[in-house]
């Protein structure tokens, strides 16, 4: 079992010299997607295993019935937390937070997909692990990490505001000694990847390497071309930790290689109706959060569906039992998207009260911390 893992995100790929030095040190996923565009979707179904018809970078507030990775994460006493770069105290709830000498983009919440969550940030003790990044360094100092993290560059460190020369460097300069960091690297997986690929009209293929001292030395400087994405993120901390499951896509999602080949799960290829190549995901199907739900309702997870012996959460289950609203998840790895909309979309879409939101004002890119 992989005990620690690491993965960070950054926005829209781009040619980042630096990425390519990390490269050679881990496993390059050649095969790797997002799941839809904009930005802020991408996030919130890595740790939620659905975006919910998500096509906007809004203020969004996600209803405290839906759980997420955390939940399955306490269930099983995995330690978690977040550390954001420039975020002014720990549990800030805020849209984002200026630089307070140049008035520059620092902190976003759109990119900090815990606390977009009620299920999160309605609980005190929940918010006040969502950190900012110096306290890394002290939880660090102090072997206080928890097992799974998430840390945020701010707009310039990301690249967003500034470059992708800077990004690649700011992810170069954090990873490279913690490599070298026995505090830190101690059965150690890394992922580094982007939220989504910077066209519209591409494939949303984008840049995904695992790093760290769980990387076999034989595995050092290789390609994993198996079908991945970011509900992989959730299913290969499942199958590591053995934990329960969402019920929603996460479910079916591969699980990275590096992982089945310790917990024996099977890694499935693309077999669905639509070739692969012909599958974009740079639209959002519809849901309560696109913006024009029609009235949309959550989908209900499916809670008879099991993946490798893992079911679906206790908590998960109690909050939907009985819970007449249409599913649409199944246990496989053709993930829709708004080109070819899951089935029963259109139940999801017909039914409920339309869930009032108000804009966010910046953008903002990811780097996701977890140990596994």
């Amino acid at each position: 079992m992989i005990l620690r893992g690491l993965p960070v995100w950054l926005t829209q790929g781009g040619p980042l010299a630096n990425l390519a030095f990390l490269a050679k040190k881990g496993i390059t996923l050649s095969n790797h997607f997002a799941v839809t565009h904009p930005s802020e979707p991408n996030y919130v179904a890595s740790i939620g295993g659905d975006y919910y018809g998500m096509n906007n970078d809004n203020f969004n507030f996600i209803d405290r019935n839906v759980s997420t990775i955390i939940d399955l994460l306490e269930d099983k006493g995995i330690s978690w937390g977040e550390y954001q770069e420039d975020q002014p105290f720990s549990g800030f709830e805020g849209d984002a937070f200026v630089n307070q000498k140049n008035g520059r983009n620092d902190y976003v919440r759109k990119h900090n997909p815990a606390v977009i969550y009620n299920s999160v940030s309605a609980e005190t003790d929940r918010l006040a692990v969502i950190k900012n990044l110096t306290m890394f360094y002290e939880d660090l100092k102090n072997n206080a990490l928890p097992q799974w993290m998430f840390i945020t560059p701010n707009m310039t460190s990301d690249g967003h505001d500034s470059s992708v020369t800077v990004a690649g460097s700011w992810t170069r300069n954090f990873l490279e000694p913690l490599l070298d960091d026995k505090r830190f690297m101690n059965n150690t997986l890394v992922l580094v990847t982007f939220d989504e690929n910077a066209s519209y009209a591409q494939h949303n293929r984008i840049l995904a390497l695992l790093l760290g001292d769980a990387v076999p030395n034989n595995l050092v400087g290789t390609s994993d071309a198996n079908f991945y994405n970011h509900y992989s993120e959730i299913a290969s901390a499942e199958a590591n930790w053995g934990l329960n499951t969402l019920g929603r896509w996460d479910v079916g999602a591969n699980v990275w290689k590096i992982v089945a080949d310790a917990t024996g799960d099977t890694i499935r290829e693309w077999s669905g109706p639509i070739p692969l190549d012909q599958m974009y995901w740079n639209q959002s199907y519809s849901g309560v959060f696109n913006n024009k739900p029609a009235g949309s309702v959550y989908p209900k997870p499916n809670l008879s569906i099991t993946r490798a012996g893992r079911t679906v959460a206790p908590v998960v289950a109690e909050q939907w039992k009985g819970s007449n609203h249409p599913s649409y998840y199944e246990d496989k790895i053709e993930v829709p998207d708004g080109l070819h909309p899951p089935t029963g979309e259109n139940k999801v879409a017909s039914r409920g009260e339309r869930v009032l939101r108000r804009p966010a004002k910046f953008v903002a890119d990811i780097l996701k911390v977890m140990r596994l």
